[in-house]
């Protein structure tokens, strides 16, 4: 993993192995970076703050190796990236007024892709995730989770059927709500529909009214035209020395008729005025038609206008043309139809509520039995590991209880409150040793407690976990002695079946890593890649003399970070 321009880090490379990996450093070194880079990698929200200052923007590119036949590496085709030996690399950059993009495989991605593979890639485990398992909602999502498909196959159905019953119980008070609001609506809509089948319009009517009441208007005047036309034409037959059109054009093509033989340009314009003489023929005709059968008839006159003022009332009501009114009449014939339909509908939507409901507590049922069941195995993984963690007599367990709703869903003859997960309320208690009273983890441990136990759950979760890689940010805080210790042995336990990422303060932790990395500041405050340093056998004696003391050239402390490898290496080979 390369890491540019985040916090303090200038410039570094981390080559993170198999095993079991530790990053050290002072205080304020740039660990959590690490730990916030790889965040980043798997869509962690990243924003300007996390830029260094100076710089113009942050980057994270990290080589991940993925099962070629694995769901990261069918997300990450899906979203079109490319695997390049079975390994997928992945690129975040931040720029320095917040701006993020994401790439997977060399392709531009949201950077909800990026949170769609951490599921199947990596598991982080910190003090904010610590806290935030504190939170009830978020034990009984690590509980389910921890019981495996005993609780996700049921409560998968489970959901499903409780969407469809908000759908339900909201159409129902919608329906019952509403009903005068409805009743008003249905009588308006059969208002409406009453008052345009009694019209009856047809499509395209309301333009041939207009067409025709233009014409009946105006018969006077058309018919005094088309007559005045024709004589223009054919003359008056009533005038003795009358002058026509037609007769005109007859001279003027009689003139050439007895010359045309001489020049074929001549005889094309006699041919051409002969034409003329036809067609003026044919529109004096059609004229002499027309004002025959254009007649004033006042009556058709008024009915049509009364028709006109039937429709345009309709227009005025439910669209600018009469298909408009048709389409409103069609859509309003199938909401009054719904309306009309409401009784038959409150009937089907109550039966089908109840047989959601009885569904529901079914596979209520069903999950609580097994949230116990898994309750049962899981107070018993962490007690074993808190007896290595040297709380031998601490106890946790988990707490599945319900809560009486009149309301609520039948189970064994009771009812109980109910929501989107089931009728259960999931709370972590701690009894810290015998005789006390069980009480909430946030309530029932001191500090250093708290992170052993909340370790031995990380620990025990993250054998739930079918993830490849864990990555713990300082979840041994408060945690010093025998205790750190066994901290060590457990981690060091989970390595040999995935790869796990250590940042800690504790000597005895580190000691147990298959790889130790340190991070270095420079002197101006940064780190760069020279500061990220792969140790060997004798530097990491140095530095966990370091860790011990403070003093890296102790001889005491020495003696004793070889110590405490040489234990750690015996542990380790049990």
């Amino acid at each position: 993993m390369r890491i540019r321009g985040l916090g303090v880090i200038d410039d570094a490379l981390l080559k993170l192995s198999r095993g079991f990996t530790v990053i050290t450093g002072e205080t304020g070194a740039g660990k959590t970076m690490v730990v916030t880079g790889l965040g980043l990698l798997f869509g962690g929200r990243g924003d300007s703050s996390l830029v260094r200052p100076g710089a113009n923007g942050a980057s994270v590119e990290g080589r991940i190796a993925v099962d070629p036949a694995g769901p990261a590496a069918a997300r990450a085709l899906e979203a079109g990236a490319e695997l390049d030996d079975d390994e997928l690399l992945i690129t975040r950059t931040i720029s320095a007024e917040g701006r993020s993009r994401a790439y997977l495989g060399g392709r531009a991605v949201p950077v909800g892709v990026l949170g769609e593979l951490a599921g199947d890639l990596i598991a982080v485990h910190g003090q904010s995730e610590q806290q935030q398992l504190l939170n009830p909602a978020r034990q009984r999502a690590a509980l389910d989770r921890y019981a495996g498909e005993a609780v996700a196959v049921p409560l998968s159905r489970y959901v499903t059927a409780y969407e469809r019953l908000r759908e339900v119980t909201a159409q129902l008070h919608e329906i019952t709500a509403r009903a005068r609001e409805r009743a008003q609506e249905a009588d308006l809509l059969r208002y409406g529909l009453a008052e345009i089948e009694a019209a009856a319009p047809q499509p395209g009517e309301d333009a041939e009214l207009a067409a025709e009441i233009e014409r009946l208007s105006h018969a006077d005047a058309l018919k005094t035209a088309a007559t005045g036309a024709h004589e223009a034409l054919l003359g008056d037959p009533a005038a003795a020395d009358g002058v026509d059109a037609v007769g005109l054009v007859g001279a003027a093509r009689s003139a050439l008729e007895h010359v045309r033989h001489h020049d074929p340009a001549l005889a094309e314009l006699a041919d051409r005025l002969a034409e003329v003489s036809y067609l003026l023929s044919d529109v004096a005709t059609d004229l002499a038609s027309y004002a025959e059968n254009v007649d004033a008839d006042p009556a058709r006159l008024a009915a049509l206008q009364e028709r006109q003022a039937t429709l345009t009332g309709l227009m005025r009501k439910y669209g600018d043309t009469i298909e408009d009114v048709l389409a409103w009449a069609e859509q309003a014939g199938k909401r009054l139809a719904d309306l009309e339909g409401d009784d038959e509908r409150v009937d089907e939507l109550q039966a089908e509520q109840a047989e959601l409901r009885a569904e529901l507590s079914a596979l209520a049922a069903e999950i609580s039995a097994a949230r116990r069941a898994a309750a049962e195995r899981f107070g018993a993984a962490v007690a074993a590991e808190l007896t290595q963690l040297a709380m031998p007599h601490a106890r946790v367990q988990v707490a599945v209880s319900r809560t009486e709703d009149p309301d609520g869903l039948e189970i064994d003859g009771a009812r109980y409150a109910y929501g989107p997960h089931g009728v259960d309320d999931v709370e972590i208690l701690l009894t810290p040793h015998p005789g006390a009273v069980p009480r909430p983890l946030a309530k029932g441990a001191s500090g250093g407690e708290l992170s052993r136990v909340m370790l031995a759950v990380e620990v025990v979760f993250a054998g739930a976990d079918p993830v490849p890689t864990f990555v713990f940010d300082e979840v041994d805080a408060g945690v010093g002695g025998k205790a750190a210790v066994e901290i060590g042995k457990r981690l060091a336990k989970l390595a040999r079946s995935a790869q796990v990422i250590v940042v800690t303060h504790l000597p005895q932790v580190a000691a147990f890593a298959d790889r130790h990395l340190l991070v270095v500041k420079a002197d101006d405050g940064t780190v760069t890649r020279s500061g990220v340093i792969a140790l060997d056998e004798e530097e990491r004696v140095r530095e966990l003399s370091r860790m011990l003391a403070g003093l890296e050239d102790s001889e005491l402390a020495r003696a004793h970070a070889e110590e405490l490898l040489a234990a750690a290496a015996a542990a380790k080979a049990q």
